[in-house]
């Protein structure tokens, strides 16, 4: 395993990828051409003191990568549009800022609205319920990406995310990047933030336990309260399960990898020569 471990994403119409210092976007441009553009991000690992603590640490890694994601799809559209078709300013910041308010009704809002209502008729202690209300939102999120994974236009995105995880595989085995080699390797990984999102499920489920049942209003910022503390403890386990061997943590990690499944599909050539392109540019030299 090398010694700098890289991730990254899929965008429209390309793939993001993310080093220690620096993230790039390689892009199919409409006339066919990939695009390319790399910029600096403050490297995590040169964080000192409180911030480079373990579960700490991953809650800043969490908002920067919120950040980058952000950027990055900012990026792609822009890369991808021809000049007539390219959106304006406010156009991109009211479509980000209705994602972010759709998700959050639907995946933190609708599962804290359900089980309130189902408590009414349920006799169960709060560590039961909340991880039920896990369980029922986990449920909620397989379904929207299995009905959105139907979609022509969404199809081809996740196999940019298949062509990312087999480019980051070959890296990771140490293969030389070529589309043959890429191909060969397999479109699942440990590090998925698929696999992140499993663990955020089940280890807010736990952590909500400890605060009772409160009303809805108070559950639902509290979520939102405590989500940077449930990243943080997210990534270090998924941190962990990314260097390891052990056949145990291989299972506990075998849902997450079973759901990436439907949420990345097998790239064309093309699609895997783009990945290649974005993981090549953040490599030292």
């Amino acid at each position: 395993m090398p010694a700098a471990q890289y991730g990254g994403q899929a965008v429209i119409e390309g793939v993001m990828m993310r080093g220690l210092d620096a993230f790039s976007v390689a892009v199919r441009r409409p006339d066919g051409n990939i695009g390319v553009k790399r910029e600096e991000t403050p490297a995590p690992s040169r964080r000192k003191g409180p911030l480079a603590w373990p579960v700490v640490r991953g809650a800043g890694i969490f908002i920067d990568s919120l950040t980058i994601g952000v950027r990055s799809l900012v990026m792609s559209m822009d890369m991808a549009s021809a000049e007539d078709e390219k959106l304006g300013p406010a156009a991109v910041s009211a479509t980000i800022i209705g994602a972010l308010a759709f998700a959050t009704c639907l995946f933190i809002v609708l599962p804290t609205v359900l089980m309130s209502a189902a408590r009414r008729s349920l006799s169960m202690p709060s560590l039961l319920l909340n991880i039920a209300e896990g369980l029922l939102r986990a449920g909620i999120f397989a379904v929207y990406i299995y009905a959105i994974s139907r979609i022509q236009d969404v199809q081809r995105v996740l196999a940019f995310h298949g062509a990312e995880h087999k480019a980051i595989n070959a890296y990771d085995r140490g293969q030389e990047l070529t589309i043959e080699n890429v191909r060969g390797n397999p479109r699942l990984h440990p590090r998925c933030g698929t696999s992140f999102l499993m663990f955020v499920v089940l280890v807010g489920s736990v952590l909500f336990s400890f605060f009772g049942w409160p009303g809805v209003i108070q559950r639902v910022l509290l979520r939102l309260a405590l989500l940077p503390l449930v990243a943080g403890i997210s990534y270090e386990i998924i941190r962990f399960s990314g260097r390891s061997r052990s056949p145990l943590v291989k299972a506990a990690c075998a849902p997450g990898m079973w759901f990436q499944r439907m949420t990345t599909r097998e790239p064309d050539d093309n699609q895997i020569e783009v990945a290649i392109v974005a993981l090549k540019a953040i490599l030292p030299a």
